[in-house]
């Protein structure tokens, strides 16, 4: 009670607002208004999670079980300001609120059946030190707290980082990660189903790569989820 009530008061001090049209949010309301959450371009690929864009970028590379992303993702787009805050002006609490709303809506589609496990692809110690968050693990912890699933940050660590893939065609990006991530301690995975979870995947690229680190988990199965997907 004492914690609503501090809550209240700060919102009506600094009313918080919504990160896509600006508008006051209401109590219940986290990040985006709920206008603005029913005009999220949804994807609707955790319908057909073996076969979608998604899905159709790990063929061939590395073995998942299913995939999906929430959203469709375009650069300077309203919805863009979402990510663009989760990742640049210090705002990890939109990954943990787009984390839990796409879980309800993974769960009502059956996607998350089975998973037993979130992993958040991670980032580079130099990244985390300069962000002072991952916003992929921030978005992990939005989807452990509403679908009831432990996240294991410990499992694979980041050990290169070559610089932004925005700017880079696909195959300069499948380069430019070659190799940056590191199995640290596959007893932590060991047998299980886990859901590798990123910010936005394009190309697939790192998703790939961070997949291809963990494929030699014995009895791992792999599924995979990004926030945001760019066409």
């Amino acid at each position: 009670m004492a914690t609503t009530l501090w809550s209240d008061v700060l919102d009506f001090v600094s009313p918080r607002r919504c990160t896509v049209c600006g508008g006051r949010l209401a109590p219940t309301e986290h990040a985006l208004c709920t206008v603005c959450c029913l005009r999220l371009p949804r994807t609707g690929f955790c319908i057909s999670p073996t076969d979608n864009p998604v899905a159709k970028l790990f063929w061939g590379q590395v073995a998942v079980e299913r995939a999906t992303a929430f959203f469709y993702h375009e650069p300077h787009s309203e919805t863009s300001r979402l990510v663009y805050s989760l990742k640049y002006r210090g705002r990890p609490d939109i990954g943990v609120a787009l984390g839990r709303l796409a879980a309800l809506e993974m769960m009502a589609a059956g996607f998350l059946a089975g998973i037993d496990v979130v992993v958040p692809v991670p980032l580079a110690k130099r990244r985390l030190r300069e962000r002072g968050y991952n916003q992929s693990a921030a978005i992990a912890e939005g989807i452990g707290s509403a679908a009831g699933l432990p996240v294991e940050t410990r499992a694979v660590v980041r050990t290169v980082y070559h610089g932004s893939q925005t700017s880079l065609s696909r195959w300069q990006r499948l380069d430019n990660v070659d190799g940056a991530f590191c199995l640290k301690d596959a007893s932590r995975l060991q047998g299980r189903h886990a859901l590798l979870v990123d910010d936005i995947v394009t190309t697939g690229a790192t998703a790939i790569a961070c997949a291809s680190a963990l494929a030699s988990v014995p009895g791992l199965k792999l599924s995979f989820m990004a926030l945001g997907f760019t066409k």
